[in-house]
C-alpha cells in the first residue's frame, strides 16, 4: 500500500476537536492549535473501492470531505501548481490546511537538489493557507524493490533532509519526517539514522503509528520504544487501526493501544497535530462508505485523545 500511495502521488498533476503542539525547541511556538485533520490517502482508498477517483472533481471530493464535519485537510502535493488549484476549494468548504504531505528524493545529490527546490516552491505556494507542517517520506531506491539504501546514500539523505528542514524553518514551516514500513527494515537503520543524523530544530517526526507497528513485525514493543526514544520530536500523528493485522474501515479499538499512546505522549507533554489516515486494503471489511466511516473516526479520536 505504501508503494501504491507513492505511485499515486507521482502521477498526480461530528465537529472536530483541537490538538495542541508543544512549544519547545523542537516544535516552535507558531505551531499552536489545529483541528483534527484527515489525510487524502484514506479517501483515495475508499473512492478506489467504489470505482471512483479522489480529486477527479475537487468540488465533489472536498464537498463530501466537508460533510463529515472534519475541519482540516492534509493533501499531498507534487508541485506548486497543485496547491494553487486546491486553494479555492478549501475556501469554499471552509477547510484549513495546517499540514501537507510531499514526496522527496534525497539520497542522490542531483535528484536531491531538484527535490528540495520543488518542496520550497510548494512551501511558497502554501503561504495563503498558513500551512505550518510539511511531511515528507523520502523515496526508496526503486518502487517495489527490496534493495536497501547504502550507508553513503543514508548519509546523503540525512544531510539533505536536514538542509530542507533548515530552509523550511526560515519560511516558518516545520519539516516532519515520515516513514512507511520500508524504513524499518534492517534493524530500522534508515529510520534511526534520519533522526540521529539530523538536528531536532530542523527535522521533527510525523509518527505514522501503524506503519511503524507493521514495519516492525506488528510490534507494540517497537512502537512504544520509538515513542520513548523520539517522543519529544513528534509534531504529528498519522492515525490508523487494524484488527488481526488487517486495516479496518473505522478508527476504533484494535491491535494498537491508542489509549496508552495518548497517555505516553501526554506524559512527555507532547500533544501533536492529529491526522486521520484510516485506509483500506484488499482484505479490509466492506460495510460503509467514506463519509460514514470518517464521522465514526472523529468520534473515537475525540474519546481517545480528549479533543
Amino acid at each position: 500500500m505504501a508503494l501504491n500511495r507513492r505511485k499515486f502521488l507521482s502521477t498526480l498533476a461530528v465537529s472536530s476537536g483541537v490538538a495542541f503542539l508543544p512549544e519547545s525547541e523542537f516544535a516552535p511556538a507558531h505551531l499552536t492549535q489545529y483541528p483534527v485533520s484527515c489525510n487524502q490517502y484514506s479517501w483515495i482508498t475508499f473512492y478506489a473501492r467504489e470505482g471512483r477517483e479522489w480529486g477527479a472533481d475537487l468540488d465533489v471530493s472536498l464537498g463530501e470531505f466537508a460533510s463529515t464535519g472534519i475541519k482540516a485537510y492534509e493533501p499531498a502535493f507534487n508541485n506548486a501548481a497543485e496547491v494553487t488549484k486546491l486553494l479555492p476549494y478549501l475556501k469554499k468548504y471552509k477547510l484549513v490546511m495546517p499540514s501537507v504531505y510531499v514526496n522527496s528524493t534525497l539520497h542522490h545529490a542531483e535528484e536531491s537538489a531538484k527535490s528540495i527546490k520543488s518542496v520550497l516552491e510548494i512551501a511558497d505556494a502554501l503561504k495563503p493557507a498558513d500551512t505550518k507542517i510539511i511531511v515528507t517520506n523520502p523515496n526508496p531506491i526503486k518502487w517495489g524493490s527490496d534493495q536497501n539504501k547504502s550507508d553513503d546514500e543514508l548519509a546523503e539523505q540525512a544531510k539533505n533532509l536536514d538542509k530542507l528542514g533548515a530552509e523550511l524553518k526560515k519560511k516558518g514551516i516545520t519539516l516532519a519526517y515520515h516513514t512507511h514500513d520500508v524504513e524499518l527494515r534492517a534493524a530500522a537503520r534508515e529510520f534511526h539514522h534520519m533522526l540521529l543524523a539530523t538536528k531536532p530544530e530542523n527535522v521533527s517526526l510525523c509518527l505514522d503509528v501503524h506503519w511503524v507497528y507493521r514495519g516492525s513485525g506488528n510490534s507494540q514493543v517497537a512502537l512504544f520504544d520509538i515513542v520513548k526514544l523520539y517522543g519529544k520530536r513528534i509534531v504529528e500523528l498519522h492515525i490508523r487501526q487494524s484488527k488481526g493485522g488487517i486495516w479496518q474501515e473505522t478508527f476504533s479499538e484494535g491491535d494498537i493501544d491508542y489509549i496508552r499512546l495518548a497517555k505516553s505522549l501526554n506524559e512527555l507533554n507532547v500533544k501533536p497535530h492529529l491526522v486521520l489516515e484510516q485506509c483500506l486494503e484488499k482484505t479490509s471489511p466492506k460495510t460503509i462508505n467514506a463519509v460514514q466511516a470518517h464521522i465514526i473516526d472523529m468520534k473515537y479520536v475525540s474519546s481517545v485523545f480528549g479533543v
